[in-house]
C-alpha cells in the first residue's frame, strides 16, 4: 500500500516537472532561436544560435534521466558528440544542417503542449478526488461550497456521496494518470532514440 501511494505521489510529481520542462523548453527554443536569427547580420548572433542548437543533447540527456527515475522506463543512453573541426562557421553550418538536431528540438518544444496536458490530468486526476474525499469535512466546517456537474455540497447526503465518488475517482484517476506518464515516457524514448541515430 505505502509502494503504492509513494508512486502514484510519484506520477503526480512526473506529471507536474513535465509541465514545468516543456514550458521551460518552449520558452528557452523560442527566444534562444529567435535572438539568434534576429541578430545574425552581426557577429554575435551566430555564435549564440550555434550553442542554442548545441543543447538538445544536454536536454535530452535530462529527460532520459528524469524518465528512468519516475517511470522505470529504461531509456538508452545518448552518445556524446565529438566536437567538430574547423571554423565557427563550418560549425554552424553543420549544425543547422543537422535533420536529427531539429527534430530533436522540435520535439522538446512540443512538450508544452504535453505539458498542459499534463497539468489538466494531474489536476483532475489526483487533486480533484482528493479535494472531493473530504467533502464532509468542508460541509461539517463549512469552510467552502464545492460543486460537481452542477450540485452543490450544501447537506451531509450529498457531500457523502462526492466522498464516495472521489474514491471512485481517485482510484481511476490514479490508473489512468500512471498510463499518461507511461505515454510520456515512451514518448521520450522515441525522442532519444531519433536523436542517436544520426
Amino acid at each position: 500500500m505505502n509502494q503504492m501511494i509513494r508512486k502514484h505521489v510519484r506520477n503526480f510529481c512526473f506529471l507536474l516537472i513535465t509541465f514545468a520542462t516543456g514550458l521551460f523548453y518552449f520558452c528557452f527554443y523560442l527566444v534562444g532561436i529567435t535572438f539568434g536569427v534576429a541578430m545574425s547580420f552581426t557577429l554575435v548572433g551566430i555564435p549564440i544560435l550555434y550553442y542554442v542548437l548545441r543543447t538538445t543533447e544536454l536536454f535530452l540527456q535530462h529527460e532520459r534521466i528524469r524518465t528512468k527515475v519516475y517511470t522505470d522506463i529504461s531509456v538508452r543512453t545518448i552518445p556524446t558528440r565529438s566536437e567538430e573541426e574547423g571554423s565557427l562557421w563550418e560549425k554552424v553550418k553543420t549544425t543547422l544542417l543537422d535533420e536529427h538536431n531539429w527534430r530533436a528540438i522540435i520535439g522538446l518544444m512540443l512538450q508544452l503542449g504535453i505539458g498542459m496536458l499534463s497539468l489538466i490530468c494531474a489536476t483532475l486526476f489526483y487533486l480533484a478526488p482528493i479535494i472531493l474525499l473530504f467533502a464532509p469535512v468542508l460541509y461539517l466546517l463549512d469552510i467552502s461550497s464545492i460543486s460537481l456537474f452542477g450540485i452543490e455540497n450544501k447537506t451531509l447526503n450529498i457531500s457523502l456521496i462526492f466522498m464516495l465518488l472521489g474514491a471512485i475517482f481517485l482510484w481511476l484517476g490514479a490508473y489512468l494518470g500512471n498510463g499518461l506518464v507511461k505515454m510520456i515516457g515512451r514518448y521520450t524514448r522515441r525522442l532519444v532514440k531519433d536523436f542517436s541515430r544520426k
